[in-house]
């Protein structure tokens, strides 16, 4: 039992091997009497030494400018790390488009409080949002839970993809079968059995078929 726990603890876990690209948002400010700058540039310094203490593969640190996007995707990192000042709504939306087609989770470490920013966060992809307080051995339970919450949402868009799919390959058939049945006067049963033996004999499967059928059917005129 023990044995099986530790195994699943280490899937859940996040692997230092994982290539992690920091984009980084902070100003460096001289102004020392800024408690705010001095607080963002406390929190980034945390982060970078707890990522480099948990032995983490961070294959770049990119600035949050026009050209952010463009680097994420050439360098295709395995999770992405934002840095992130008060005001993080640019990077944030660009984070997101450029993962939208390559899913990645995206963990925020951030100043910004405000219930409603973390709110929009969330519901846009970001898989941690970490206000303030930042410590440097608390870097990795931060990656391990986000890292966890991203599959969960991935396997559950896939779940979801999956049964959307399976709906309208149903219905393809049902269409196609109904043709059948009104074409031939075929029962239901009787319909959906030559279907199936004519899928067989042509190597197809039967949605594939059932789809043919419509194109056939369409291309008639009815």
């Amino acid at each position: 039992m023990r044995t099986k726990q530790n195994s699943v603890n280490a899937t859940m876990s996040v692997s230092p091997s994982l290539r992690i690209v920091v984009v980084n948002t902070v100003i460096q400010t001289e102004d020392e009497l800024h408690e705010d700058a001095q607080a963002q540039l406390a929190r980034s310094r945390a982060l970078r030494i707890g990522l480099l203490q948990a032995g983490y593969n961070i294959i770049a640190v990119i600035p949050g400018d026009m050209y952010m996007s463009e680097r994420v995707a050439q360098l295709q990192p395995d999770m992405i790390i934002i840095d992130a000042e008060s005001d993080s709504r640019d990077v944030l939306e660009h984070m997101v488009m450029v993962t939208r087609d390559a899913p990645r989770p995206i963990v925020l470490f951030t100043e910004d409080g405000n219930q409603s920013n973390m709110a929009a966060a969330m519901e846009a992809g970001v898989s941690a949002y970490v206000v303030a307080g930042l410590q440097s051995d608390r870097i990795k339970p931060v990656l391990d839970v986000a890292m966890a919450r991203f599959n969960a949402d991935q396997k559950l868009r896939s779940e979801l993809s999956d049964t959307k799919a399976k709906l309208v390959e149903r219905k393809t058939i049902e269409r196609a079968k109904g043709l059948l049945m009104e074409r031939h006067q075929l029962s239901e049963n009787e319909a959906y059995q030559r279907m199936r033996k004519q899928a067989m004999e042509k190597n197809l499967k039967l949605v594939d078929l059932a789809q043919r059928m419509l194109d056939v059917a369409d291309l008639l005129g009815g």
